[in-house]
């Protein structure tokens, strides 16, 4: 016997159930995203290794530690399966000159990629909803997607989330704060952990974001970004706040917060929740202006942000209002006999020509047994044909979930019949 294969773990398969309930989801996102005026744009897994080397940036952790890249070995390439969207999405947008037409409004979703621990949330395989404003440089742009953002949650009926917020300037007064960053950790430096020396001179911004306890007491005490910023960085994360006043979001200002890729300036932000254990951020993003003139196009501002999908439906899920319908055909053809089944067959595409769902039985079986399949598809009514009603012309209709006799029509009857109980109106 040869031996069973298995999913590589941290790949999941979604199983019709789980993948219903994703497409329930995805239909509220698609909506809610057409709301603010968003279009999609789908770009390969594949991207080359320096899209991402030189977008999210050469000493982060998805870059050093976590992508899936390989040698392609038919041509020598540098390839890598896209560990975010971000860096796709503008390198589509470069590539095909869209932002020179007008400002763009993108979403895009689908599979990314890196390299971790399997846990709660966080897998090899991850699924997220990206959107992305490339051509507006204004705060108000950085509001609209935090205003989405709270729309969404309300809709999903999403409790016990928190919106937190920070400015990281601009790339000057980055700079200086840097300086004054790694200077204050070299004082410290005996005191720090083995991935906070890694980082102090590649990445000391995320020395801060460290979330080793004994650490906390110097990250504390570290030089603000916030009191680096000039005027022009600080009124646009002024005007920011205020629109999401206006707009009665309630938010965190956290001085500490850095995000995880080398491309953000200004705003970022972030929403976490106290209910998916170590991983509290499900959905986060902010500014990046540098980003385009970066991968090789003009320069021009852009802000977004990307949501996982997996923690967003464990919130979802949760909740008071989880329950999500599953699929149900509206009627189960129902056979038997000879003549039965190529009439069976006729009536079944008659319907669907009227907008039915028609679950047709096939593998043989009794009316018994398929009446047992039948009921248990979920389907409101059973069309039952055999020889007799073949030859008259006739079907017979069986409501699956309403007691009731069963009823002989035509098949052109049958059509208008189904439409009245079904939906309490007439064809015609």
């Amino acid at each position: 016997m040869s031996t069973k294969l298995q999913g590589i773990r941290g790949m999941n398969d979604l199983l019709p159930d789980e993948a219903e309930r994703w497409e329930a989801f995805e239909a509220i996102v698609r909506d809610w995203l057409k709301s603010y005026g968003y279009r999609p744009i789908r770009t390969p897994i594949l991207e080359a290794t320096k899209l991402f080397s030189r977008g999210v940036g050469e000493h982060t952790d998805i870059v050093e530690k976590e992508m899936y890249s390989f040698e392609d070995r038919l041509n020598g390439e540098q390839l890598t399966l896209r560990p975010e969207g971000t860096a796709s999405c503008v390198r589509s947008v470069i590539e095909h000159n869209l932002i020179f037409q007008n400002p763009q409004r993108l979403y895009y979703s689908g599979p990314m990629f890196r390299h971790e621990r399997p846990q709660k949330g966080r897998y090899r395989q991850f699924h997220q909803v990206g959107v992305e404003a490339l051509g507006f440089a204004g705060p108000d742009i950085d509001a609209e997607h935090i205003v989405m953002c709270r729309r969404l949650w309300d809709d999903l009926g999403l409790e016990d989330v928190e919106l937190q917020l920070n400015s990281l300037g601009d790339a000057e007064e980055r700079a200086r704060h840097r300086g004054e960053l790694i200077a204050y950790l070299l004082r410290h430096e005996t005191e720090l952990d083995e991935d906070g020396k890694r980082r102090l001179h590649t990445n000391p911004l995320r020395v801060l974001d460290t979330k080793n306890p004994a650490m906390q007491g110097i990250v504390e005490a570290a030089p603000k970004l916030i009191d680096f910023l000039g005027k022009d960085s600080l009124n646009h994360f002024e005007a920011v706040q205020f629109l999401l006043r206006e707009a009665a979001v309630p938010y965190r200002i956290n001085p500490r917060l850095v995000r995880g890729l080398d491309y953000y300036n200004r705003t970022v932000f972030e929403w976490t929740t106290s209910r998916l254990g170590a991983q509290a951020t499900f959905c986060a993003g902010g500014r990046y202006d540098g980003l385009i003139a970066q991968l090789g196009g003009k320069q021009a501002p852009a802000c977004g942000f990307a949501m996982g999908m997996e923690r967003i439906m464990l919130l979802w899920l949760e909740g008071q209002d989880s329950s999500v319908p599953l699929s149900a055909p509206d009627v189960y053809m129902v056979h038997q006999g000879e003549m039965a089944q190529p009439f069976a067959f006729r009536v079944g595409e008659l319907l669907r020509s009227a907008g039915f769902s028609v679950l047709f039985h096939c593998g043989g079986g009794s009316f018994k047994s398929q009446m047992k399949r039948a009921d248990a598809s979920g389907a409101a009514y059973a069309v039952i044909v055999g020889d007799n009603e073949a030859a008259a012309g006739e079907v017979a209709l069986k409501s699956l979930r309403e007691e009731g006799e069963q009823q002989a029509v035509s098949p052109e009857a049958l059509t208008e019949l189904l439409v009245s109980r079904l939906y309490g109106e007439s064809s015609t």
